[in-house]
């Protein structure tokens, strides 16, 4: 195998346990927190009718299974002073996913970042305060980082978030 054909060895970390099959009642938990992740227990087990202490280990059994990875706020961008939103798309060194991926995690505004087949190989939407922050963030910092071979840049009109129906 020539070397830029070799994949980089697997990332180091605790391994998640095997997923397990999720029925009717946890899919509906889910659809609950994701549409009020502030529901208390008591609202979560009447409304999937079942007891709180089976409400209450479900919940636990789907964050330690990793379905649910953490509760968060979903914020309106543009009343948080982030007003310019952009999908930026990227072409990488073969074979740097992992340390491209590190590099963009602490971009300030980074929102999502995605491993994807077609054209590009990133696809990254950031949120910045305006366009000057967004022309600085890819002219300066993204096109700085050495496996980043090009970028393009898709200026968000309007975004909405679709959120499950609660």
């Amino acid at each position: 195998m020539a070397p830029e054909q070799m994949a980089e060895p697997p990332e180091a970390g605790p391994v998640p346990p095997p997923a397990r099959p999720l029925d009717a009642i946890d899919q509906d938990i889910l659809q609950m927190l994701q549409a009020d992740g502030r529901a208390s227990i008591r609202s979560v087990a009447e409304r999937v009718h079942v007891s709180r202490a089976n409400a209450y280990a479900r919940i636990n059994r789907l964050i330690e299974d990793g379905v649910i990875r953490g509760f968060g706020a979903r914020v309106d961008h543009e009343r948080a002073g982030q007003g310019t939103s952009a999908y930026i798309t990227l072409k990488i060194v073969q074979n740097s996913w992992r340390t491209v991926r590190e590099q963009l995690r602490v971009l300030p505004g980074a929102s999502h970042i995605a491993l994807v087949g077609g054209d590009f190989d990133v696809l990254l939407l950031v949120h910045t305060p305006d366009n000057r922050a967004l022309r600085e963030l890819v002219l300066t910092r993204l096109q700085a980082i050495p496996e980043v071979l090009s970028t393009r840049t898709l200026l968000v009109f309007e975004e909405e978030d679709l959120e499950p129906e609660g």
